[in-house]
């Protein structure tokens, strides 16, 4: 039953395969739990207080965030829904149950001085590697596309003469992301660099990496580690993450005057409150600001 849930969510529910993988590993957490065999999981014999023995268990015993849980617990939930479509049972037992509470922590970001910084630091030299390099930050800075969305990134999703790149997101949703003059520039001469390591064969996605003497589409390791490696240079953030660029591009956008319905789609959220945390973490840096300027703030008199 898990087998066939998995294969709907990614074969009709065009649900990423790395969102795949995680309701595969809640849902396994979960049989361990009761007692069951994923492969011969049988739901009628479970009820609401295994769900919520389950929780407590995460909670106490696993010391797992309230967000982890609630995350889990949502899997737990499409999982049911299919069943009840499929009539496999007749009764969802994860309705009733309140998922904890969780804290929606605000997002972090580079400062512009710290993206300028990357942007002119010496070692962008003309190799294939630091043209990779150099690419892969500025183009997460100035698109805010996904990991995900950059790893599956194809050269024909690249159009340079209408300075546009198109992206598939969540679901497979298509959105076009206008680009400008100096990521084109970079563009171009990292797959010019890229050419001469394939020596003019094709790639079947964009970003490539080399290892022991075979060139195949990059992994998510080492894209994390690349971001983490030249970003740890020039910040004194405590996450280095791809995402962390993806902020950064939302947040320099709103900053400088962008709406934000503008925003939502060059981000390719379905919802705009998932948007609108960037207008929060913006007031943050204003309230900031002023306690530490404005003499009333701090206190004089």
């Amino acid at each position: 039953m898990i087998k066939h849930f998995l294969d709907y969510i990614a074969i009709e529910r065009k649900y990423s395969p790395r969102t795949v993988e995680a309701y595969r590993d809640d849902l396994q957490d979960f049989c361990r739990f009761v007692g069951q065999d994923a492969e011969q999981f049988d739901p009628t014999k479970l009820d609401e207080y295994d769900v919520k023995t389950w929780m407590l268990h995460m909670l106490e015993k696993q010391r797992l965030s309230p967000r982890s849980v609630k995350r889990r617990l949502s899997a737990l939930r499409s999982f049911y829904r299919f069943l009840l479509r499929q009539k496999k049972v007749t009764k969802d037992i994860t309705a009733r149950i309140t998922p904890p509470k969780a804290d929606k922590p605000l997002p972090v970001f580079f400062r512009t001085s710290e993206m300028q910084a990357v942007a002119q630091q010496e070692h962008w030299a003309d190799d294939f590697i630091s043209l990779r390099d150099a690419l892969i930050i500025e183009m997460l800075y100035q698109t805010g596309m996904r990991q995900a969305e950059m790893l599956a990134l194809q050269d024909r999703d690249i159009d340079l003469m209408q300075g546009q790149i198109r992206i598939f997101g969540k679901r497979r949703k298509e959105r076009i992301v206008p680009i400008g003059e100096s990521l084109k520039k970079l563009i171009r001469q990292y797959m010019e660099a890229r050419a001469e390591l394939t020596d003019g064969h094709e790639t079947l996605t964009f970003f490539v990496q080399q290892k022991n003497g075979e060139v195949r589409a990059m992994s998510k390791s080492t894209l994390y580690t690349i971001v983490r490696t030249r970003m740890g240079e020039v910040s004194t953030l405590k996450k280095h993450s791809p995402h962390v660029l993806r902020h950064t591009f939302a947040t320099a956008m709103l900053d400088n005057g962008a709406d934000i319905r503008s925003i939502q789609e060059l981000l390719g959220h379905a919802s705009l409150s998932t948007t609108q945390v960037y207008t929060h973490t913006t007031f943050e840096q204003i309230k900031r600001v002023y306690n530490e300027t404005h003499p009333r703030a701090k206190g004089a008199k």
